[in-house]
């Protein structure tokens, strides 16, 4: 088994408890139902995946509609860090 692990900051958190506004529960169940098994399998690459340019520690985003999911990647542990949640227009 050389799937990664998904491990969720507390910013993160409290970023889905406050940034998503009325949408949080379908966006939650999309995370959980589609982009975690994406991240799992292969979080370099895919259709919303995109490495940020200008970022150190190097960090990625996931795209869903009008939401970017930030995190970075710990190749060796083979874990993904969700690091924050936001909309496009603030997010980055």
């Amino acid at each position: 088994m050389n799937d990664y692990r998904i491990f969720e900051t507390e910013q993160f958190q409290d970023d889905l408890r406050s940034s998503l506004g009325p949408r949080r529960e379908k966006i939650v169940a999309k995370l959980h139902n589609d982009v975690y098994p994406q991240l799992r399998r292969q979080p370099y690459f895919g259709r919303n995946i995109k490495k940020l340019k200008g970022y150190r520690p190097e960090t990625w985003r996931y795209r869903v509609g009008m939401y970017r999911f930030f995190y970075e990647i710990d190749a060796v542990r083979k874990i993904v860090f969700m690091l924050a949640a936001d909309t496009r227009q603030s997010g980055y």
